[in-house]
């Protein structure tokens, strides 16, 4: 074993020189292409020893020979090389590379060329289209049934779950067994044979599988809803079986759909809970089909009923509940009519007191009747012989109002033909 040596300190290095001079700014040498090709072919002709002297005579420049390579493709290491006998430098590499990518690059560019030829070279023609058969298959790939729309077709069969029905479609419509109609189907079997024609209101668009969701019950429901509004529309009053109470009303069904009445809105409001089971005549409030609202009242179709025993001209006998600024309002057996202070006597009238007071019974003529706003007019005036009679003497003319009133209608019908031209 060779002796260890002992371990010596570090001799200080002795400090450098101050600069003489101050240092040169850095210079930046720009170095082409040119000048690189130039220094490798420099190195590449420079002698295969280790080291050799500058034009200075100094051993700095190293020079990294290309080993020979032998006509079996190994070189004097034993290692496999370039398959070729001559010496190749790195700029030759560096030609080749660059040569071959270009080659590779103009092919790529020639078969994109070659390739855009052949297809603009081909026409329509040759695809052997067919205007025809491609509409045809449109409507076949064409879904059927959108949300909303209304479809007819046969029963194809009956599950324990729902129905199926051809509306035409790639798959059958399905219809659940809780869709299948209003109110309670105890045998769908029985409801729904097999090639019954059925008109259903499509629910739901197709799935995947091009099977549609359908329903009788939310068709027989527009429907209900559509004849209902009508009715509202036309003023009609509508006989309704109670079925049902609850804190605020009772319920009932018309044309299949739930209807409420408001305790407010019934004559026997107090005990109505023993209104179920009975008959009532109803006429509607709200109809609203977005929110399905559906609110009937038995006050407004008794008015209805009394509006419909009323017509203009007509003698009609009340008492006075209201007296207003404007005038008396006087009940006339479950509506009201307004009798205006301009049309209670053709006098001088200084307080509408002179005439009528709160309870007072009294006879008029009906001149305008509005049976929507539920707005009746009454005159006292026509009653009249000389103006101001009814100041002087108001029992002569309530007690001769039957007999007065024949002229008094007369005069009304009058006016009222006229005002018909003048709309015309």
């Amino acid at each position: 074993m060779a002796e260890s040596k002992p371990n010596q300190p570090k001799k200080p290095n002795p400090p450098r020189a101050a600069a003489k001079e101050p240092r040169k700014p850095l210079q930046v040498m720009h170095i082409s292409r040119k000048n690189e090709k130039e220094s490798e072919d420099t190195a590449n002709r420079a002698p295969l020893n280790g080291n050799q002297k500058d034009d200075e005579g100094n051993k700095n420049v190293v020079t990294s020979p290309i080993k020979p390579i032998s006509s079996e493709g190994r070189n004097s290491e034993g290692k496999t090389d370039h398959p070729q006998d001559d010496e190749i430098t790195m700029s030759e590499l560096l030609d080749r590379g660059e040569s071959n990518d270009e080659i590779i690059h103009n092919q790529i560019i020639s078969s994109q060329q070659e390739n855009s030829l052949s297809f603009s070279e081909r026409i329509v023609d040759e695809f052997d289209f067919d205007e025809d058969e491609f509409l045809a298959a449109l409507d076949e790939n064409q879904p059927i049934g959108n949300t909303g729309e209304i479809a007819k077709g046969k029963v194809i069969g009956v599950e324990s779950d729902g129905v199926y029905v051809d509306i035409g479609g790639k798959a059958p419509g399905f219809m659940p067994k809780n869709e299948c109609g209003l109110g309670v189907i105890t045998n769908i079997k029985e409801r729904f044979p097999k090639d019954l024609e059925v008109e259903v209101l499509v629910t739901r668009e197709q799935n995947a599988d091009g099977m549609v969701t359908i329903s009788c019950r939310a068709l027989e429901l527009r429907k209900s809803w559509e004849k209902v509004q009508k009715l509202e529309k036309e003023g009609v009053v509508v006989q309704v079986k109670i079925n049902g109470f609850n804190r605020g009303g009772v319920t009932c069904d018309l044309e299949g759909l739930r209807g409420f009445i408001p305790r407010s809105q019934l004559e026997n409001g107090e005990n109505h809970e023993t209104l179920v089971g009975k008959t009532l005549g109803t006429s509607f409030l709200e109809v609203n089909p977005d929110t399905r609202k559906l609110v009937l009242s038995e006050k407004k179709a008794a008015i209805a009923r009394r509006f419909a025993e009323l017509e203009i001209g007509q003698l009609v006998e009340g008492k006075v509940v209201a007296v207003k600024p404007y005038g008396f309002f006087v009940d006339l057996g479950g509506i009201s009519g307004l009798l205006h202070q301009t049309v209670i006597t053709n006098g001088s009238l200084r307080s509408l007191t002179e005439i009528f007071k709160q309870g007072d019974l009294l006879k008029a003529l009906i001149t305008d009747l509005d049976p929507k706003r539920g707005r009746i007019a009454l005159n006292t005036a026509l009653l009249e012989g000389p103006p101001g009679e009814l100041l002087i003497d108001k029992g002569k003319v309530m007690d001769e109002a039957k007999e007065r009133a024949i002229k008094a209608q007369s005069i009304l019908k009058t006016k009222q033909e006229n005002t018909n031209n003048d709309n015309l």
